[in-house]
């Protein structure tokens, strides 16, 4: 039975390349991680190193790390590929924000700024999230003084807005966008990863990882929404305690003589007696 209020978990025959987990799953292959990278990107990839699902970069000096959809690299550049089918806010914070986690992830790992690699961080959205129907949104930083001065620090920000795939006049990029917003295969190398989507639904593995998966992010959310609520209950009977307090000091009583009518303390009715100067 589905709880009230809860996301519900989408059965696992129902689940599409644009979701987020098998999303993950199918860019765990090699062959089919490198082609959607060169096809993104335009530029011929070495080899793929490592993909690894959802990695967490979390600094040694700060709690609050990120998770990544699919983290890979080749030798001279690394990729963050998200694919969002939902409509996701504050993008430009978001992607600022990975693009210091793979630049802090990645220079841990060297001695010296030259040693940074060339970064991709990469949004393949279901809905255009700039409203402006272009296909692609290419981010890169320059002089807004000068067009001409580049600033070079081989950061790239694409974000792909599939929902635009007929605008696209790349046809191999323009079947793929197709294919995220539709679920539709229509080139060879859509109906490859399809395949891989099939095949993928039969793994168990793959099964016991995405309802584990689900189910820890439902309670996750159980867990915040009745956090939520007790919060809210305290701030309410703090609210009451307060108005209390505020009726018996127009009344004449003491602090003391209050904290024994009320069983609070002397030191709380002295915090609510501030907060209503």
């Amino acid at each position: 039975m589905i709880e009230s209020g809860f996301r519900q978990i989408k059965p696992i025959d129902q689940l599409v390349f644009s979701d987020d987990f098998m999303f993950g799953a199918v860019m765990q292959d090699p062959e089919i991680c490198k082609k959607v990278l060169e096809l993104l990107i335009g530029v011929k990839i070495d080899h793929v190193e490592y993909p690894e699902l959802q990695k967490t970069i979390s600094p040694y000096y700060t709690k609050k790390g990120v998770r990544l959809d699919v983290y890979v690299a080749d030798s001279n550049r690394v990729f963050d590929v998200e694919c969002q089918s939902y409509k996701i806010e504050n993008i430009g914070k978001r992607m600022r924000y990975y693009q210091s986690m793979l630049d802090v992830d990645s220079f841990l790992k060297g001695s010296d700024y030259s040693e940074l690699k060339e970064a991709f961080i990469i949004f393949i959205c279901l809905d255009d999230p700039f409203g402006q129907g272009l296909p692609l949104y290419t981010f890169e930083r320059k002089c807004s003084e000068n067009d001409a001065v580049k600033l070079n620090d081989e950061s790239h920000l694409l974000v792909f807005n599939s929902s635009a795939y007929d605008k696209e006049s790349d046809s191999e990029l323009k079947a793929f966008l197709s294919f995220v917003k539709n679920n539709k295969a229509e080139s060879n190398f859509t109906k490859e990863i399809a395949e891989m989507v099939q095949t993928k639904k039969f793994e168990q593995t793959f099964v016991n990882e995405y309802l584990a998966r689900m189910l820890h992010e439902r309670d996750v959310e159980k867990r915040a929404k009745a956090a939520g609520l007790a919060e809210g209950r305290a701030e309410g009977r703090a609210e009451g305690q307060s108005v209390i307090v505020r009726n018996m000091i127009s009344l004449g009583k003491s602090f003391a003589e209050i904290a024994s009518l009320t069983g609070l303390s002397e030191n709380q009715v002295r915090s609510f007696s501030a907060l209503n100067e």
